[in-house]
Parts: structure tokens; sequence; C-alpha cells
């Protein structure tokens, strides 16, 4: 018996459970692990875009798909623009375009959607 008095005197009262402070620690561990899952994919995306020595020089400017395997392919190469075929017999270029590769034309913007009302008043109103 002399062993556990001791041991009870000498044991400092943290055996006492608060819930309060342990809540808190929970929660700020659950940030944390968030703000690392949120770094990790800002750094990600951050290296990706990070261009090579001297940038690159092959963009693929649009694909369009002709049938199941052949595309064709508006491709960026050293300031030349190609029209390149792709399929199962092989890749061919089609045409070289001359001059200047042209600017690209801002796409025009989207009209926004109606709203979750408007949708309800139209639907009720074919009702």
């Amino acid at each position: 018996m002399s062993t556990l008095a001791l041991m009870l005197a000498v044991a400092p009262a943290a055996a006492e459970f608060d819930p309060a402070s342990e809540l808190v620690r929970v929660i700020l561990s659950l940030f944390g692990i968030i703000a690392l899952i949120v770094v990790a994919g800002w750094l990600t995306r951050r290296l990706q875009r990070r261009p090579g020595m001297g940038g690159r020089r092959i963009r693929c400017v649009e694909t369009f798909a002709v049938g199941a395997r052949e595309r064709l392919l508006l491709i960026d190469a050293d300031g030349k623009r190609l029209l390149v075929s792709m399929g199962a017999g092989g890749t061919r270029t089609l045409h070289v375009y001359d001059g200047e590769v042209p600017a690209q034309s801002e796409p025009e913007p989207l009209k926004p959607l109606p709203s979750a009302s408007d949708l309800l008043a139209r639907w009720k109103r074919r009702s």
C-alpha cells in the first residue's frame, strides 16, 4: 500500500479529463491538417506552371475529334502554326500557316444563369 500512496502523492492532478481543452486541441489539429493540404495543393500547382529552361516552344492551341480515333490538332511551334492530323495510321502535317501566329481573341463572356426563383416561376407558368 505504501507504493500506491507514494504514486498518488507524486502523480500530478493531470489525471482529470478536461473536455473543453481536448476539443480545442482536436479542432486546432484539424485546421492544421487542412492548412497543410491547402499549402501542398498550392505548391503543386505553382511548380507545375513553372516553365522549363527558356519557356515552352510548342503549344497545342486546339484539338478537334474527327472520328473515333482521328483528331485534328492546331499547334504553335517556334512562331509557326501547324495543322496536324493524328490517327491510327500515324501523324501527318496537313498545312503550315505562313506569317505570324494570330493573337488569341478573348472568348465572349457567358450569359449569367437565371436564379432559382426565376426558374421556379417559369416552371410554374408552364404547369
